[in-house]
C-alpha cells in the first residue's frame, strides 16, 4: 500500500520604470481603467471600516534585480507596496500596485524591478479603499536579492507535500511547525517541489491514530470534499494560509513554486477522463485549468500571460534553478515501456528550452527542480507507471527516453554540476547516479536528493531501478504507509553553497531541523 493508493478511494503598467505590476497566470489583468470601472460596479461588496489583508504576504521568484510580492484583500482595494533597505522604512520607495478584485479572488501580485543586488530588503503592503481613501494596517516582509558576484554564500531549503492524506492543520500539535525549523536556517529562498495543496484530499475533523491517539484537523468547507470548481481550488490555498507558521515563513522567505499532481488530482495526465465517483467533473483538462489559475492567483510566481510554469531563476553566479513542469506535458499512465516514445514528460517545447538554457548557463551549479524523481519506481495502480522509471533497469523506455536524451545532451555540451532535487514520494533519500553501473551510460555522474513531506502522510521506500545506475546512499522511510505527522517523519532539504570554495553541501533534515544526512559536492570544471 503506497501513498497514491491511499488517495485513490493582467498585466497592467503603473508606478514608474523601476517597479512593474504583475498579474499571474490566466487571470485577467487588474488595474486597468476597465477593471476600475468594473470594481465600482461591485460597490455592494464593500464593507465598513478599513480594508484588511487576509492571509499575510508572500514574495517569490527573487533574483538579483527583481522579486514578486503577493497579497490578498477582504474587498476590492488597491495594493500599495513600500520597499526599503531599512526595517524602519526610512527612504522607502512606494509603488501603486494592482486593484485586487473578485476576478482574482481579491489576490494580486506586484513585480519589483530595479532592485539592488545582494541586499536584504524590507517591504510592507497596505490596501487603499477605492472610494473613501482609507488604508489598511500594513503587513511587513523581507527578502534577500541574489548576489551579483561570488562574495556571498547562498543557502536555500526545499520540500513538498502539504496537508495530504488527511493530515491538515492540527492546532494541538502547533500546526505546520516544520516551517519554523525551515525558517531557523535563514534560507535565501524556499524551493517548493509541488503538492503545495491537496485538492483531492478531503479532511475529517478527527482521525483515530493506530496507538489510540486522536488527530484533530482544522476543517473549512472547501477542505471537506474534493475540489472541482475554481472557488474550491482557491479554497485549498486559503486553507493552508490559515496556519500561522506558514504565514510567518512566507513573510521572511521567498518561494520558488512548482506544481505537481495534487494541486489538481492524484496522478493526473493531460486528456485523462476520471473514473472516480467523488468527481462530477470527469475531464481532467477542465480541472487542471481551474487548478492552474488558482495556483497562479495564490502563489508569488512570476509567469508569462500563457501561464507557463517552467522557468529559470538565476540566483547569482553560483546558482541557476531550473524549475521543471513534469505534469502539463506528461504522457498517459500506462506501462511506460515504449521503445520509440518521445516528449512524454517535459514535451518538445520545454525540452528545447531546457537544453538551450542549460547550455547558456554560466552558473557554477545547475539545480534541476523536478516534481518527479528519476530512478524511483512510482506505480499508478497495479499495471501503470506514474513516474519516470518503469522497472526493468535496461535501455531507456517510455519517459526514461526523454531524460536519457537530456543527460546525453548535457554531457556532449559539457554542462557541468547538475544536481536534481525533488519531493513526491514522502520520505527523504540521497541517490547517486553512476554511469558505470547503468543500463544506459551516456551521461556524467550526478546526485539526486529527495525530501518531504512537509505535513502529509509518510511512506516509503520506493524501489530504485538501474537504467541510470541509481545507487542508494541514504533513506529515511516511514515505518508504515501513511504514517501521520504526529510521529515525526516529515522532512526538508537544506542546500549551502560556499562562496569561496563553491562547494555545494546538502543536508537532509527532519521535522525539528536535525541533520540526518549530509553530502558535500565539489564542482567539476
Amino acid at each position: 500500500m503506497d501513498r497514491r493508493s491511499v488517495l485513490r478511494g493582467g498585466l497592467a503598467a503603473t508606478g514608474g520604470a523601476t517597479l512593474a505590476l504583475l498579474s499571474g497566470g490566466s487571470a485577467q489583468a487588474a488595474g486597468t481603467a476597465g477593471t476600475a470601472t468594473g470594481t465600482r460596479a461591485t460597490a455592494a461588496l464593500l464593507r465598513g471600516g478599513r480594508p484588511r489583508l487576509t492571509h499575510g504576504v508572500q514574495s517569490g521568484d527573487v533574483t538579483a534585480r527583481e522579486g514578486v510580492v503577493w497579497a490578498r484583500s477582504d474587498r476590492p482595494a488597491r495594493m500599495l507596496v513600500e520597499v526599503s533597505r531599512r526595517p524602519d522604512f526610512r527612504d522607502a520607495r512606494t509603488v501603486h500596485g494592482p486593484v485586487l478584485t473578485p476576478d482574482t479572488d481579491l489576490t494580486g501580485k506586484t513585480l519589483l524591478s530595479g532592485l539592488p543586488d545582494g541586499a536584504e530588503l524590507h517591504y510592507r503592503v497596505r490596501l487603499a479603499d477605492l472610494d473613501r481613501g482609507v488604508t489598511s494596517e500594513a503587513v511587513t516582509g523581507r527578502f534577500r536579492t541574489a548576489p551579483h558576484d561570488r562574495g556571498r554564500d547562498v543557502r536555500f531549503v526545499w520540500s513538498g507535500d502539504l496537508a495530504g492524506q488527511g493530515w491538515g492543520i492540527n492546532p494541538d500539535l502547533g500546526g505546520f511547525r516544520i516551517f519554523t525549523a525551515m525558517g531557523a536556517v535563514d534560507p535565501d529562498f524556499f524551493l517548493c517541489s509541488g503538492d503545495l495543496v491537496y485538492s483531492d484530499g478531503p479532511l475529517a475533523e478527527t482521525v483515530k491514530l493506530p496507538d489510540g491517539r486522536t488527530w484533530r484537523n482544522l476543517v473549512t468547507p472547501e477542505k471537506s470534499a474534493v475540489a472541482q470548481t475554481l472557488p474550491e481550488y482557491r479554497g485549498q490555498f486559503r486553507y493552508n494560509l490559515l496556519d500561522a507558521n506558514l504565514r510567518a515563513f512566507n513573510a521572511h522567505v521567498p518561494m520558488i513554486y512548482q506544481w505537481d499532481d495534487h494541486e489538481t488530482v492524484n496522478n493526473w495526465y493531460p486528456g485523462e477522463i476520471l473514473d472516480l465517483p467523488q468527481y462530477t467533473e470527469k475531464r481532467v483538462d477542465v480541472l487542471a485549468a481551474r487548478a492552474r489559475r488558482a495556483a497562479f492567483e495564490y502563489t508569488p510566481m512570476r509567469s508569462s500571460r500563457t501561464g507557463r510554469i517552467y522557468r529559470k531563476i538565476s540566483y547569482g553566479p553560483l546558482l541557476d534553478v531550473f524549475v521543471l513542469d513534469m505534469r502539463t506535458y506528461k504522457s498517459r499512465n500506462d506501462a511506460n515501456d515504449s521503445p520509440t516514445q518521445q516528449n512524454a514528460l517535459l514535451g518538445a517545447e520545454q525540452s528545447a528550452w531546457l537544453k538551450r538554457e542549460l547550455r547558456r548557463s554560466k552558473a557554477t551549479w545547475k539545480v534541476m527542480a523536478a516534481d518527479l524523481p528519476i530512478g524511483l519506481i512510482v506505480p499508478d495502480g497495479s499495471a501503470a507507471q506514474e513516474g519516470v522509471a518503469q522497472g526493468d533497469g535496461g535501455a531507456p523506455l517510455g519517459r526514461e527516453r526523454e531524460i536519457a536524451d537530456l543527460l546525453s545532451y548535457a554531457r556532449r555540451h559539457r554542462v557541468r554540476n547538475m544536481v536534481w532535487l525533488t519531493a513526491d514520494v514522502h520520505y527523504t533519500a540521497a541517490h547517486f547516479y553512476d554511469p558505470s553501473k547503468a543500463g544506459f551510460s551516456d551521461f556524467d555522474p550526478f546526485w539526486e536528493f529527495v525530501s518531504g513531506p512537509l505535513n502529509a502522510g509518510a511512506f516509503g521506500p520506493n524501489k530504485l531501478e538501474g537504467t541510470f545506475g541509481a545507487q542508494l546512499k541514504f533513506a529515511q522511510p516511514a515505518p508504515q504507509a501513511n504514517t501521520s505527522p504526529a510521529d515525526g517523519y516529515q522532512f526538508f532539504g537544506d542546500v549551502e553553497i560556499d562562496a569561496r570554495t563553491e562547494t555545494l553541501t546538502v543536508h537532509l533534515r527532519d521535522l525539528d531541523g536535525k541533520a540526518l544526512y549530509s553530502q558535500a559536492l565539489t564542482p567539476r570544471r
